[in-house]
């Protein structure tokens, strides 16, 4: 509403006042205007933030993404390159096909192999020899079984026949590598179902898209056993990442769908050589709530990475100092990043900086113990931590507290003691970038299936998910072994108390065993 002339006060430290608010109020709506002008057209990345004066006219687009994870686990990259520091070559892979791939040779020879001077018989003298890469297009079977029956002619009875074989699908006509194949092109390459059908049509067989949902739920109930042993191995762990990101959910009384949540619960000791491999698990919930992650966590005691949201701080509260929380310095890093990118402010530029001092040390000690990163820790990055407290602390009261750099400021003054637990424990972690890596998958499946059908759906979305990228944490191929290991549960040859067995590193493990013993 405009402000009549005659309203405006005649006090002037009211006017002052006056003049004041509605500042702060223009700011937060620049501000908002900003950040949604951002969202639209900016890029999706804060690793493209430009955060050195002599680089913003090099603003090149597309050509600015790295698609390759860094092995550290923040998403930052040095400001500046030192001096003297040599490039890496890029990673090609140039007349070096992998070993372990079968070679099908063709040999070309010549039309004649006679002399054309003497017509006497050439002999071979040498030969030239080229790899290429090729591949073989998945290629549509069907697989007959055939159970001979056997009988004596001198006896009325005695007919020997083997039993058949136990299938995923009682009665259905898909074995079980087509419904594994149907599982890891969804959920580990983001291929929807109606693609799927899509790409089966083409090769002529013709399925309706609520047929290989069947499948896609049958292999979640027979995975439902390993899955939950994996969620209990990753909470039995002292360090655990948790993060939450929504899920849509058809809801079909309201023709729309309602927001549901996928918590990601994730474990990873290689940073430091601990004992805990890389694994996650994600638990569908109706919401985000306290009373959701603590139905979660409900015997955990220990390290909980989080970022700052307020249902973490719950949970540390109701349990009694049982969880500790580590908070993410990465998120309070974005804060300011946001702010520069926004105004170009001096000292966000600085804190900025400041903080990739302190990812440049991480960098370093990468891979050494705990007790090594924690006396590094304590030499070097304790100091400038300590600087960068105190600087904020400085600051916040010179600026007008409404103003987003404020709230920035105060976010990290308010978690400073969960952030700096990396500097009084060696097997913490200073972000929370592992568990945030491992939610890429589900925001990639969910922008290509925009929504799970149901809540069953949702379900086994988080069973085989869970499964299927705690495979690609460890290099191995989804198929070969989600393959296995359906089969191995289906025919009864792993029983229910050998499921560790089946878990995604000691699988792995057994297998490297086998080919050694080989070898």
């Amino acid at each position: 509403m405009a402000i009549r002339p005659d309203a405006l006060p005649t006090d002037p430290s009211a006017l002052t006042e006056m003049v004041l608010a509605l500042d702060a109020e223009n700011e937060k709506l620049r501000v908002a205007m900003q950040t949604l002008k951002e969202m639209i057209f900016g890029k999706r990345s804060e690793r493209l933030a430009v955060l050195v004066d002599e680089q913003l006219a090099l603003e090149l687009g597309d050509l600015e993404t790295d698609a390759t994870l860094p092995v550290q686990a923040n998403d930052d990259v040095p400001a500046a390159k030192p001096p003297g520091k040599v490039r890496k070559k890029a990673r090609r892979n140039i007349g070096a096909l992998p070993k372990h791939l079968p070679r099908c040779e063709q040999v070309l020879e010549p039309e004649a192999t006679a002399c054309l001077c003497c017509q006497g018989q050439l002999h071979k003298i040498g030969e030239d020899v080229s790899e290429v890469l090729d591949i073989i297009p998945a290629i549509l079977r069907v697989l007959r079984t055939i159970r001979p029956k056997y009988g004596c002619r001198s006896c009325t009875d005695g007919v020997v026949q083997v039993k058949a074989l136990p299938r995923l699908i009682e009665s259905g006509m898909a074995s079980t590598a087509l419904v594994t194949h149907v599982v890891v092109s969804k959920f580990a390459w983001y291929l929807p179902l109606y693609r799927q059908v899509q790409i089966l049509a083409g090769q002529g067989v013709n399925l309706d898209r609520a047929t290989l949902a069947g499948w896609v739920k049958r292999a979640a109930w027979w995975l439902k056993s390993l899955y939950e042993l994996q969620l209990r191995t990753i909470q039995a762990s002292p360090r655990v990442f948790c993060d939450e990101t929504p899920m849509p959910v058809l809801d079909p009384g309201r023709h729309r769908t309602r927001i549901c949540q996928f918590w990601a619960h994730a474990m990873d000791d290689r940073p430091w050589g601990g004992p805990s491999p890389p694994a996650v698990a994600y638990v569908f919930a109706d919401g985000r709530g306290t009373e959701e992650i603590a139905g979660q966590l409900t015997d955990f005691s220990g390290i909980l990475q989080v970022d700052g949201y307020a249902a973490y701080k719950a949970l540390a509260r109701g349990h009694g100092g049982a969880i500790q929380l580590a908070f993410c310095l990465a998120h309070a890093r974005r804060k300011f990043v946001e702010i520069y990118k926004m105004m170009q402010s001096p000292f966000a530029h600085e804190v900025i900086e400041r903080l990739q001092a302190v990812y440049a040390i991480e960098a370093e000690i990468r891979g050494s113990s705990a007790e090594q990163r924690l006396a590094a820790r304590r030499t070097r990055s304790a100091p400038l931590m300590a600087a960068l407290k105190a600087r904020l602390t400085a600051m916040v009261d010179q600026l007008f507290s409404q103003s987003k750099l404020t709230e920035a400021i105060n976010y990290t003054l308010n978690h400073w003691d969960g952030l700096t637990l990396f500097l009084r424990d060696g097997r913490v972690e200073v972000d929370s970038n592992t568990v945030e890596r491992s939610m890429r998958p589900i925001a990639m499946g969910r922008r290509n299936s925009l929504f799970s059908g149901s809540d069953g759906g949702a379900e086994s979305w988080a069973i085989l998910a869970s499964l299927v990228n705690t495979a690609k944490l460890h290099e191995l191929d989804p198929q070969a072994y989600l393959n296995d290991v359906l089969e191995r549960i289906v025919s009864g040859r792993t029983k229910s108390h050998q499921l560790h067995e089946l878990l995604a590193w000691n699988w792995k493990a057994a297998r490297e065993r086998v080919a050694q013993a080989a070898a």
